[in-house]
């Protein structure tokens, strides 16, 4: 049974191969499981000591989560499955942005309150390649 926040079976066997094995020492949790408990993290926001049991104690996911992260696991894990995918014609890398999904701050307009241009002027500075020229 997949619960919602968790990797269906087809996701799982993309991501299982990617998943760094330890080599000797003592029996660990699945990885499956700790995946599982990091993606239901990420997904619901809650904090790492809220994690359900069913994941693993939580230092478990927490401290396999700070490995994986600075080895760059989750980054070749992305870029592989990407690369895959994109063999495979299933990615379409064309993106398209406007104005609509771009909203500008206020402050990016150069006007006042009240709409009217504003009296502040654009001091950009740039650094000639003589300075004697200025």
């Amino acid at each position: 049974m997949t619960r919602r926040h968790e990797l269906t079976d087809q996701e799982w066997e993309l991501l299982a191969p990617l998943i760094p094995r330890a080599a000797t020492g003592r029996p660990r949790a699945s990885d499956r499981q700790v995946i599982n408990g990091m993606v239901y993290k990420i997904r619901t926001g809650i904090s790492w000591r809220d994690l359900p049991e069913r994941y693993s104690p939580w230092q478990t996911v927490y401290t396999r989560f700070r490995r994986y992260a600075p080895d760059g696991v989750f980054t070749r894990a992305l870029q592989q499955t990407q690369a895959r995918a994109d063999a495979a014609g299933d990615i379409d890398w064309l993106v398209q942005t406007d104005s609509t999904i771009v909203p500008a701050h206020q402050h990016a307009a150069a006007t006042d309150r009240k709409g009217g241009t504003s009296s502040r002027t654009n001091r950009t500075i740039t650094p000639s390649a003589d300075p004697e020229e200025a």
